[in-house]
């Protein structure tokens, strides 16, 4: 490696993508173009960042598998940070296995970390976990350390282990420290902010009140009955009954909880769950078929009681009713919550994390983008979507795959 190669790979560590640019700007043999690309993916010019990658790594020879396949891991973070989730990880994967095989132990954890962090993002929660684990016991580089730590408190707040959470984000900020990277320490800010914004809404007759994430944690442990309209279920104890799945019997029962103590005419619930004002015979009889099924679903938390007008929900044992709202309103709550990390999405990526079809999610984001709520960049295959951030609140419990009790 040559005296320049070498310096602006050392700017690069430190985070300094112009210093490394300096040295290496009029160069166009495969290391240079791999720190080039590097450069400009911290400068965020993804799209330039990518194509400098993909020449790197088809410039080296044969016998440099091994400088490939770090072109590979640095291609796939930046593709992890343009939110290009469709492709294939075995690319990824035969790159670890390279790097491994050559004895490049911190190239091989970055990509198992960013394997993690793919996986985060596409709300599979229980691979994330099995991922970060393989991190465990190797001594990383102060950076490294700092996203992994990053990594253990997303899981652990999607799962609502605020404890934990804390943890890693302090361990987080003392690697990003030592690391001396500014955009480090930053993200390390934004995600401990993130834990004193208001993560919910408790409705309640006449008002509501903001809870953070220790608040709703705290709420979910006690012995109330809560209806959680963020992650569309309902749960007591260590009982969780989703709905997620079941959209017309989460409306029932979130009509219910609103009116609890009281009950809830029958009119009111075929408007809640039917979406119609002029019921007829035919919807009340689908509702009691609906209210039916939602009884054999809920029977071990509540009861479900006809009254003279309508429907009354009891819960089991005397408990409190606690209906939980999103921090903010509407159907595509979940979509907003994953467009307010600032970053760009493509609509195939955001298919890829809500887990629904990219038709569906087109046709949110035009009714988001007529309310001017997010807007896009590019046309056609490079068409992105973002939306500004969410500073007065996080969107943690919005999330792809957050938690479920058991």
């Amino acid at each position: 490696m040559d005296s320049l190669i070498a310096a602006s790979a050392r700017a690069l560590a430190a985070g300094d993508a112009l210093g490394a640019l300096k040295r290496v700007a009029l160069r166009d043999d495969p290391p240079a173009l791999a720190l080039r690309g590097i450069a400009m993916a911290q400068l965020g010019e993804h799209p330039r960042a990518r194509e400098l990658l993909r020449r790197a790594a088809r410039g080296f020879g044969a016998h440099e598998e091994l400088s490939r396949a770090r072109c590979v891991v640095a291609e796939a973070e930046v593709a992890l940070a343009v939110r290009d989730l469709g492709s294939s990880p075995r690319a990824l994967a035969a790159a670890l296995a390279t790097l491994e095989a050559h004895g490049d132990h911190a190239n091989a954890l970055q990509a198992h970390l960013i394997a993690a962090r793919r996986l985060l993002l596409l709300g599979r929660l229980d691979e994330a976990q099995a991922a970060l684990t393989q991190l465990d016991g190797h001594s990383l580089p102060p950076s490294l350390a700092a996203v992994a730590e990053l990594a253990v408190a997303e899981l652990a707040l999607r799962s609502l282990r605020i404890d934990p959470a804390r943890a890693a984000l302090a361990r987080a900020y003392e690697a990003a420290g030592r690391a001396r990277v500014p955009a480090l320490l930053a993200e390390v800010a934004e995600a401990l902010a993130a834990l004193e914004r208001p993560a919910a809404r408790r409705l309640f007759a006449g008002g509501e009140q903001a809870l953070r994430l220790d608040e709703v944690a705290a709420l979910l442990a006690s012995d109330a009955l809560v209806v959680d309209a963020c992650r569309r279920g309902l749960g007591a104890d260590n009982a969780w009954q989703p709905l997620a799945r079941r959209p017309v019997l989460f409306a029932l029962v979130r009509a219910l909880a609103e009116a609890w103590p009281g009950d809830v005419d029958r009119e009111a619930l075929i408007e809640a769950a039917f979406n119609t004002r002029h019921p007829d015979e035919t919807h009340r009889a689908r509702l009691r078929v609906e209210i039916g099924r939602l009884r054999a679903l809920v029977t071990k938390l509540a009861q479900i009681e006809a009254t003279a007008r309508g429907f009354v929900l009891k819960p089991l044992g005397e408990r409190a009713v606690v209906l939980l709202a999103p921090p903010i309103d509407g159907e595509q709550a979940s979509l907003t919550a994953l467009l307010a990390d600032g970053a760009a999405w493509s609509t195939s990526a955001l298919a890829l994390a809500l887990g629904a079809s990219q038709r569906t999610v087109q046709r949110a984001l035009a009714e988001l983008e007529a309310a001017g709520r997010v807007r896009s960049i590019g046309r056609a295959r490079t068409q992105r979507w973002l939306s500004p951030p969410l500073a007065g609140f996080t969107t943690i419990l919005l999330l792809p795959a957050a938690l479920q009790m058991e």
